[in-house]
């Protein structure tokens, strides 16, 4: 006899043909004699997290996020919620979403056929991989927050999530993945966001930024953007290299702001990675982040967090750090 497995889905999530798959989660693994799999459909990421933190309550230790990357985020934070030590806890990505880097990493098919099979055999053989939990906090208070172990970001890629986070948008992003893939939804929103970037600079002075680790300052002066990763995320995201999702590390990738014309230039060598090469020509620069990441606006104004696909507003600052494991399931 299986363990039980619990899935939490969200029901408008990833591209029209994805809709679907929720019904087939369960008899695929039941085809595959796993009969103790226990499905949950959510409406929202709120009630995925409130879902996840009860049944966890209730003695779920593997768990499995059908979904994108917001979706996934929330299982998480629902395991967090909880209180059970995440060491107690395994968690699984079925790619049923837009942006599901983590799942991709994981080595995860997209059909939910192959996926269930991976799965299956993961769980048989217990396959599974040590990932980084990263917390965000505003300020000086470092109980509450957000966590995530995927991406982050300010600036340009803080604001995305706007355009591309809530009920209605979840509609056409589900029209965008099924002609674009699953990075459609996020091109999109990069692109309306950096409009909007545009028109503000036109009638606004660019923004002043300080990057510091714990209290040394790494860099500081006009961004346009800044993504954080704990790891590698795959060519999607193809900026710290094979550095493993579990390494005690996590990194910084800052594109600064070189004005208008050089933006386009400077976004299309990002998501090619091709801007690594000529770093200093770009305004591209990295950092390995060991104790605690600390973003601020020298105007001391809000600002808005990208959180895995969601927004978290922070003020005066937003710092991050590792705060905890959980092991993800994974294809090897």
């Amino acid at each position: 006899m299986h363990n039980q497995i619990d899935v939490i889905a969200t029901t408008i999530s990833g591209s029209i043909s994805d809709w679907g798959k929720i019904e087939r989660i369960v008899p695929e693994f039941n085809r595959r004699g796993w009969s103790h799999v226990n499905l949950q459909s959510a409406d929202s990421h709120a009630e995925a997290r409130d879902i996840t933190r009860q049944l966890v309550l209730d003695g779920a230790r593997t768990l499995i996020s059908a979904g994108g990357s917001g979706t996934f985020n929330s299982v998480l934070e629902g395991c967090i919620d909880s209180g059970v030590p995440l060491s107690q806890i395994t968690l699984g990505f079925l790619r049923k979403g837009s942006a599901d880097l983590i799942g991709k990493t994981l080595g995860m098919p997209d059909e939910i056929e192959q996926a269930i099979a991976v799965f299956v055999n993961s769980l048989e053989q217990d396959f599974t991989q040590p990932c980084d939990v990263i917390r965000i906090t505003s300020g000086n208070n470092d109980t509450a927050g957000r966590h995530f172990v995927g991406y982050s970001g300010a600036g340009i890629f803080g604001r995305i999530p706007h355009f591309t986070e809530n009920r209605f948008i979840k509609y056409y992003k589900g029209v965008l993945s099924q002609l674009f893939g699953d990075l459609g939804p996020f091109f999109v929103g990069a692109a309306l966001t950096t409009i909007e970037k545009v028109l503000h600079n036109l009638v606004h002075k660019p923004e002043q930024w300080k990057i510091m680790d714990g209290n040394q300052v790494l860099s500081q002066g006009k961004f346009q953007a800044m993504i954080i990763v704990n790891g590698d995320l795959g060519p999607d995201l193809p900026f710290a290299g094979k550095a493993p999702l579990g390494s005690g590390t996590f990194y910084l990738f800052a594109i600064r702001d070189q004005g208008i014309l050089k933006l386009p230039g400077q976004f299309r060598r990002a998501w090619n990675s091709s801007i690594q090469e000529q770093a200093e020509q770009w305004g591209f620069e990295s950092f390995s982040i060991r104790e605690e990441l600390v973003i601020s606006k020298s105007d001391g104004m809000a600002f808005p967090v990208n959180v895995d696909g969601s927004t978290l507003i922070c003020q005066p600052d937003a710092r991050f750090k590792i705060i905890d494991q959980i092991r993800l399931i994974s294809a090897s």
